[in-house]
């Protein structure tokens, strides 16, 4: 078995060990399968583990870079797809309890790609029911309970794709897939401390991939790195006849590292009227950040987003395509099987929107894109906290609204969501408590590679990505 500082390693230094053979694919992928099996209980981080197809998949990795066939980047490195992705003879439970025993008997088109590169699959990484997508008010709304921070296992991991956080994190594979509609890999990158990259909508391929809300539902990378998100990137985006969504191949091929040098200092606007009750510590460790990163270059200056009920915006289109998305199990009254409460009653009040109501928003989210493509017309990227505030224990009540200021939370998830732009959070420090803290960077549509140079230029000039949970 290979040693914990080499399961964490990033991306480029473990492909460039498996390239050269002084790392065998099916060695890593046994120390990974070992630690999966002996720490994912503990984290309730898994749906299912997958060790005779992984144990294939590195033989057959190992077989061909001892033969001179090197396919790229991933040839050999373990990952973990979030459980709403389909794979051929597994189960794809979504993590509900009305899709258990689901299986979907085709991969997804990300899976597929994945396998072309070579990419070993450990097993299928935990997440929060239907993704969180009829609702859900704490981490117990999941089949496989609920899932816990490796940084401190009285902690939730947070969001959807909670167990790509957790097995990212705990160095269970050497990535994971998560998905995202309104902030569901930031979060847990964020509260994890990984880098987690949301992709320009369109970019990646959801077929194969349970919906939630069709126009706002990305698929992304959740990783050590920038740098391993931009590779992840790199062969999982593309054109797919098989997504209405998907972007044409000029557009949602991203090429990494990207050709083209920079000839500009990266121009870094800071979000000043986000997260006003965010946590003092977290809005210090941003600041902090973007201080290191305007002394190795880049200019910042203080940005706003725009005024606007957007947050609502965002949050009523994912709860009318939702009732869309789980019709039937709305109209066979299977929701009540769901774990949450609000689940199981959150749909049918979304089916009583109308069209209407449906257009009237996406009216306003036509003004905020507009309004949001204006201000990166001064920024290459701008910059909020990864999240408000650390970790959530489990024994901390279900959030509530402010009713008298439904607005102050100013999430920036909600409103680069809607718009559909990328995102990538990155560790910046840790809490007195020990806990991760995460600044994120945002940028224009299909501008991916200005959020991972951002990113890339920040993880150049400090060490906050290479530090572990207290985790053995």
């Amino acid at each position: 078995m290979v040693g914990e500082d080499v399961l964490y390693l990033p991306i480029r230094q473990l492909g460039e060990l498996l390239r050269t053979r002084k790392l065998s694919p099916v060695e890593l992928t046994d120390s990974y399968l070992e630690r999966s099996e002996r720490l994912g209980p503990r984290l309730n981080a898994y749906a299912t583990l997958t060790p005779e197809l992984a144990r294939r998949q590195a033989r057959a990795a190992e077989q061909e870079i001892m033969q001179g066939r090197y396919r790229g980047p991933l040839h050999g490195i373990g990952y973990a797809p979030k459980d709403l992705l389909a794979t051929r003879g597994y189960p794809t439970t979504w993590g509900a309890r009305p899709y258990a025993q689901q299986t979907i008997d085709e991969d997804a088109t990300v899976i597929e790609r994945l396998n072309a590169a070579g990419a070993i699959m450990i097993g299928k990484a935990a997440m929060i029911e239907l993704a969180g997508g009829l609702g859900y008010t704490s981490g117990d709304a999941s089949l496989t309970g609920p899932c816990r921070n490796p940084w401190n296992t009285d902690y939730w991991t947070c969001g959807s794709s909670s167990g790509s956080g957790a097995i990212t994190a705990a160095a269970l594979s050497a990535f994971t897939l998560g998905s995202d509609t309104r902030g569901s890999i930031i979060c847990p990158s964020a509260h994890c401390g990984i880098s987690g990259m949301r992709p320009s909508f369109g970019r990646v391929s959801r077929y194969g991939a349970m919906a939630i809300a069709w126009s706002m539902d990305k698929i992304g990378p959740m990783a050590r790195t920038a740098d391993c998100c931009g590779r992840i990137l790199s062969v999982v985006a593309g054109h797919d006849p098989r997504d209405h969504d998907s972007l044409p191949s000029a557009r949602s091929a991203f090429r990494y590292p990207d050709p083209v040098k920079r000839a500009k200092p990266i121009r870094i606007g800071r979000l000043t009227n986000v997260f006003p009750k965010a946590d003092p510590a977290v809005r210090e460790a941003s600041d902090a950040a973007l201080r290191l990163i305007a002394a190795h270059g880049a200019i910042v200056e203080d940005a706003e987003l725009p005024d606007g009920p957007f947050e609502e915006a965002a949050e009523l289109v994912i709860l009318m395509e939702a009732a869309s998305s789980f019709s039937d199990l709305l109209q066979t009254g299977r929701c009540a099987e769901l774990s949450d409460p609000h689940g199981q009653i959150n749909g049918y009040a979304s089916m009583e929107f109308s069209t209407v109501d449906y257009l009237h928003v996406q009216r306003v989210r036509t003004f905020l894109q507009q309004k949001i493509d204006e201000l990166f017309n001064r920024f290459d990227v701008i910059a909020a906290p990864g999240q408000e505030g650390t970790a959530m224990p489990f024994s901390a009540p279900p959030e509530s609204e402010d009713v008298e200021h439904p607005i102050d939370s100013r999430q920036p998830d909600a409103i680069s969501s809607l718009c559909g732009l990328p995102a990538i959070t990155v560790p910046c420090g840790l809490s007195t408590a020990r806990l991760p803290l995460g600044i994120q960077f945002i940028g224009r549509a299909l501008n991916d590679g200005a959020v991972i140079a951002a990113a890339n230029l920040f993880q150049a000039n400090t060490d906050w990505h290479t530090k572990h949970p207290p985790i053995a």
